[in-house]
């Protein structure tokens, strides 16, 4: 079955796959207006996810990856019997991103709790392609901080 929203979103994506960030933003923004007050946060999760990489502010970029954050602490603490492990999943991006923009934003002990976070969540995704991306992005950002 469809999910409009989701499919919205996707399409959203492909501007911003097509490399037409401003036109994404644009269209991830109006769908935003749609769901924010009375949306899914699953819904809230995937587009905060994919708006804070359209960002060119880095504080607007924080506060995006910040909402992605929340919206699936919400659906976790909410639904756990209906948390799948799709919202699971997400979780190691999540806070990769978070912590890539907190790391670019100065902030390394917040970086860091986040990469630490991330490895934690990345037990749970799978050992494909996408799942060996993210663990070696997280790998390679935490090569970039500082050791305590």
């Amino acid at each position: 079955m469809s999910d409009p929203v989701l499919d919205q979103i996707s399409e959203a994506l492909d501007l911003f796959n097509a490399g037409r960030r401003a036109e994404a933003r644009a269209a991830f923004t109006a769908i935003w207006a749609e769901i924010e007050t009375e949306g899914d946060p699953f819904h809230h999760c995937v587009l905060s996810h994919y708006m804070a990489n359209t960002q060119d502010d880095p504080e607007t970029e924080l506060l995006w990856n910040r909402r992605a954050l929340a919206a699936a602490d919400r659906i976790v603490n909410e639904r756990p019997d209906t948390a799948s492990l799709s919202v699971l999943s997400l979780y190691p991006s999540l806070h990769l991103n978070l912590a890539d923009a907190l790391f670019r934003a100065g902030d390394i002990p917040a970086a860091s709790r986040h990469v630490f976070l991330a490895r934690q969540a990345s037990d749970g995704i799978a050992d494909d392609a996408h799942g060996k991306l993210v663990r070696g992005a997280i790998e390679a950002l935490a090569a970039r901080l500082p050791v305590a």
